[in-house]
């Protein structure tokens, strides 16, 4: 059996709560939050810069991957605070005058293998059942789309895919979709059938 691919919404919530009790609190609730809102690639989170976000339009440009379509997001409030706390935090850092958004303690650009590394650790101290890994964020953030009820095509867009067929996974495994198909019942030829048949 292959593990699942995702987090939950709830493991997402026990990331966040270790990341603020971890050694950068700031910066990695801040770096977790973003990449579940919106659904980063791994490489889209390292590559964020500082000109990437509007705190007074409350907006966030970001450049997808894989031919993606870039797209401006709006940002959130609970992601508007985490940003100013770890900004406040960042500008007294080695590296702080540089474009990226989230730094090492060296002060350069958090590297892929780091960030890996991060959510793995993070996972590890949350008592998250499957290795956690920066994709399962972005997994995270389609199947919680899906849940809502928000459309296929503005989940592809909103993730940026290319294809649609990437995007589809999310809304048919939303198993909201199947709540009430045992409900009343269903008629065949012969008569009715239903949950007690």
């Amino acid at each position: 059996m292959t593990q699942r691919k995702h987090l939950t919404q709830s493991e997402v919530e026990r990331l966040l709560m270790s990341a603020k009790e971890g050694r950068n609190p700031e910066r990695d609730y801040c770096l977790v939050y973003m990449s579940f809102v919106h659904g980063f690639r791994v490489s889209e989170t390292c590559q964020l810069r500082l000109s990437d976000i509007d705190l007074q339009e409350r907006s966030l440009f970001i450049r997808r991957m894989k031919n993606g379509l870039n797209t401006n997001h709006p940002l959130l409030d609970n992601e508007i605070r985490a940003i100013r706390a770890w900004l406040r935090i960042r500008e007294s850092m080695p590296g702080a005058d540089g474009e990226w958004l989230f730094l090492s303690r060296q002060g350069k650009a958090l590297t892929r293998q780091r960030v890996h590394q991060l959510i793995s650790q993070l996972g590890v101290a949350a008592g998250i059942p499957v290795p956690s890994h920066p994709h399962m964020l972005r997994h995270a953030c389609g199947f919680a789309l899906a849940d809502r009820g928000v459309d296929t095509r503005l989940i592809q867009d909103y993730l940026g895919h290319k294809n649609i067929r990437h995007t589809v996974h999310y809304t048919a495994s939303n198993s909201e979709r199947f709540e009430g198909v045992w409900q009343g019942k269903i008629k065949t030829k012969k008569g009715q059938i239903g949950p007690n048949c």
